[in-house]
């Protein structure tokens, strides 16, 4: 496959310090163009509210783009602000969330909004190390969201992000380390616009991902996910699913729709309680009421 932004490979391996600002001024331009180009239209790119920004960024974690790029008007529509996502129950969220996977970030994303509501008096802070404390949200989604909504200079990686880096800075290292990429990305951010930077930085991940072999085999973070199909985590959405529609269902109903071994539903079950996600009265399991 082409490259869609006919960017042509960088020299063996480009070393972009402050001491090269012309480097560094090349580097920028490249991307920037690019973007400017081919940059994709998603609708949280169209908005600096802090609670879309907030609902994109949880969404976007471990999630391809074009799912979410068709749940988060829906969610949206449902959960327009953080007062009516806090006041939300637990069913109509992850009602709301069904397809998206890893539901635990759907219960994340609701006690966000109730800290915001009940701390912060219905502001995000825009502060990363405040929002990292915050439920579902490490440093990077913190600083995503810094960079996004409130369009702050600050430095972080991803794996979009960890891919650009790799591909035109590493390209004969066999183990590239985050802490040796972080500082190449302080050095060449667009301090102007960080907004549009790194959202131009990302699509450029993306689209190395399209066009050549992953060059975040060589991270040393990097890990081959595990299958989906049979494991426990697919089985986790499927219960979820069921009690959604059934209200409640015992241990042993479960199994046998499953066509699973009852002890396996049980520990994923037990998982589900101990994690907020359902609740058990003798028998029956349903979802948590709050």
């Amino acid at each position: 496959m082409k490259n869609r932004c006919n960017v042509s490979p960088a020299p063996t391996r480009i070393q972009f310090t402050r001491e090269n600002p012309g480097d560094i001024g090349r580097f920028q331009q490249m991307v920037l163009t690019c973007y400017a180009r081919h940059g994709r239209e998603l609708a949280w790119r169209k908005t600096t509210d802090p609670y879309h920004i907030l609902v994109s960024e949880i969404m976007l974690q471990q999630t391809q783009v074009d799912r979410v790029a068709r749940k988060y008007p829906r969610f949206l529509q449902a959960f327009s602000d953080f007062p009516s996502l806090a006041h939300a129950t637990l069913s109509d969220v992850l009602f709301a969330w069904q397809g998206m996977g890893y539901n635990r970030r759907a219960i994340a994303l609701r006690k966000c909004a109730i800290r915001v509501i009940e701390e912060f008096g219905g502001e995000l802070p825009a502060d990363i190390k405040i929002l990292a404390t915050f439920p579902g949200i490490g440093k990077a989604t913190a600083s995503s969201i810094c960079a996004f909504a409130f369009n702050q200079p600050v430095i972080f990686i991803e794996t979009n992000i960890r891919r650009v880096f790799i591909y035109y800075f590493f390209r004969n290292q066999e183990t590239v380390t985050d802490a040796e990429i972080l500082p190449l990305v302080g050095q060449t951010l667009y301090r102007k616009d960080p907004r549009t930077w790194y959202n131009a930085v990302m699509d450029l991940g993306t689209d190395l991902k399209n066009t050549v072999p992953n060059p975040n085999r060589r991270s040393k973070q990097y890990s081959k996910q595990a299958a989906f199909e049979g494991s426990d985590r697919q089985i986790r959405g499927r219960i979820l699913k069921m009690l959604l529609a059934e209200g409640r269902m015992t241990q042993k109903a479960i199994a046998l729709s499953l066509t699973k071994d009852s002890s396996r539903i049980g520990r994923i079950l037990h998982d589900l309680e101990e994690e907020g996600f359902i609740t058990r009265s003798g028998t029956y399991h349903a979802i948590a009421s709050r």
